[in-house]
């Protein structure tokens, strides 16, 4: 993993493929970050989180303020800042969280119900992971802005997204419609290239 100055704690190797990559979001972009400190306790304590048991979807780095964490199957993620203690040394440890206010508490309370599940299931729990319907449009977008780099006009990218009818220009009104709506993915894609994506974890 690679120390970066921007929107990450740490980036992943650009080779690296999605699923496999563990990118370690800073914490002011991802308000879902479980601050924490680890303390020693006994292994048969109920509240004891065995770091071993964790290993298989465990990605941990260290800096200057701490161990940044990140808990992923690839598909599914928790981040953690570990504030004090380690997660490291692997004897058992308990978590202490530090959530306050209301907004800021808000945030974190379906990734820490997401950690207390993974840390009963030893599984990463579908139910606590609902579909984002935004995800499509994102995805979309990032089509569009490699079109777009690529050399593509809208026509031709109105074409290879929504198939040949949509790229004739023969005025009906659904061809219209779908290269009004590649405009706007076009927008969209233009606003996330220029910084747009650090936004993405913030919104409701």
């Amino acid at each position: 993993m690679i120390p970066s100055p921007g929107g990450f704690t740490f980036a992943e190797r650009p080779e690296v493929e999605a699923p496999d990559a563990r990118i370690i979001w800073h914490a002011d972009f991802d308000p879902g970050t479980l601050r924490v400190i680890a303390s020693p306790i006994g292994r048969g304590d109920p509240d004891a989180i065995d770091p071993a048991l964790l290993a298989p979807w465990l990605t941990l780095v260290r800096d200057p303020h701490g161990e940044h964490a990140v808990l992923s199957d690839g598909w599914h993620r928790i981040r953690l800042d570990i504030e004090q203690g380690s997660l490291a040394g692997g004897d058992p440890v308990l978590l202490e969280y530090r959530l306050k206010g209301v907004a800021s508490a808000g945030a974190r309370i379906l990734p820490l119900r997401r950690l207390i599940d993974l840390c009963r299931n030893r599984r990463f729990s579908r139910s606590l992971y609902p579909p984002d319907r935004r995800v499509a449009r994102w995805i979309l977008a990032l089509r569009v802005h490699d079109a777009v780099q690529a050399g593509a006009n809208q026509r031709e990218i109105a074409r290879i997204l929504f198939g040949d009818a949509a790229g004739r220009g023969d005025g009906d009104r659904r061809s219209d419609s779908i290269r009004s709506r590649v405009r706007r993915l076009a927008a969209d894609a233009r606003r996330l290239a220029g910084g747009g994506y650090r936004s993405l974890m913030r919104r409701d």
